[in-house]
């Protein structure tokens, strides 16, 4: 199937404002504070200003934490806070702190792995995922709270899931697929939510697909179907009905919307092409993207940045 170049293009640029995460050097625009180099090189930097809303709410962490600076959820949230505005490096300051209060507290290496991810730290994401898997092991699984909440106003996401989940996507960004499919496996077996199993079956299939096991990478959509109550990943869903066949890839281009899920649309299409046999053509999309894109802490945007870098 061969996508429409201008449609690709159009879409493109439909995905370069939706993240109020961090600015690339090269975007022209005032800077925060340094965050990390990309694997291609680029400094990445924090935005220079942030939304009222996400600086009152920001302002009620500080708040709750200076109050009782020892409290697990205190910490957590402050930290959650921090790293929304796009200062991840001082975000990890504060789970650092609060792995030194709380050594047993999952939670606390869950999200300073999230944050080591965005500033690609992969191995440091790894050493974190894996103690907190270790921490949660026979511990009861239960719902993870929003800090944006969709539209519905419902949690989609728990923490065991969440912990799977992200190893899996430290070790895909490492491209040790095996590994990464261990993970999105157990990541999808501790979420029962539609939006969940959406989720952890695209990265699935697309692990599956870059290992040349596309028996296997069919017979895992066995659990998407075309009527599923999804509430947020709807991105992930659509890419799950255009490997199903259900869907187009054209159609999916024209919907790419300005939300930040764009970033993880442009990238499983883009990937789509790379194993269906147009690797090229695959990775001058995502060097396009990530061009184009000031998302740069997206998970889309980072494992596009690393097939480039790696090719």
């Amino acid at each position: 199937m061969k996508p429409n170049s201008r449609i690709f293009s159009v879409f493109l640029l439909m995905v370069v404002l939706p993240f109020g995460s961090a600015l690339a050097e090269n975007d022209g625009s005032d800077h925060g504070t340094f965050q990390a180099t990309s694997l291609l090189g680029t400094k990445l930097y924090a935005p220079a200003e942030v939304g009222p809303k996400m600086l009152e709410k920001l302002a009620q962490a500080k708040a709750d934490y200076m109050a009782s600076p020892d409290d697990a959820d205190a910490i957590i949230w402050y930290g959650r806070r921090i790293g929304y505005t796009g200062d991840y490096l001082s975000a990890i300051e504060v789970f650092s702190e609060g792995v030194q209060k709380h050594p047993g507290d999952a939670r606390m290496y869950r999200h300073r792995g999230h944050r080591y991810i965005s500033i690609r730290e992969f191995d440091k994401a790894i050493a974190d995922y894996l103690i907190a898997v270790e921490f949660i092991k026979g511990q009861k699984n239960e719902i993870e709270p929003d800090g944006a909440p969709n539209a519905r106003g419902i949690p989609v996401s728990t923490k065991h899931g969440n912990i799977w989940y992200h190893l899996g996507l430290a070790y895909y960004l490492k491209h040790d697929f095996e590994r990464a499919l261990w993970a999105y496996r157990e990541a999808r077996a501790a979420g029962k939510l539609p939006d969940n199993i959406a989720s952890t079956t695209h990265w699935i299939y697309m692990i599956l697909r870059r290992l040349g096991r596309d028996g296997e990478a069919q017979q895992a959509l066995s659990v998407i179907n075309a009527d599923m109550d999804i509430i947020e990943n709807f991105s992930y869903y659509k890419l799950c009905l255009l490997y199903k066949g259900l869907v187009s890839y054209d159609e999916l281009a024209r919907e790419v919307s300005d939300s930040p899920q764009g970033a993880g649309m442009v990238y499983g299409l883009a990937n789509w092409k790379y194993y269906g046999g147009e690797p090229e053509e695959a990775l001058a999309t995502m060097r396009s993207y990530i061009e184009e894109s000031r998302g740069w802490s997206a998970f889309g945007f980072i494992a596009a940045e690393v097939d480039v870098a790696k090719h």
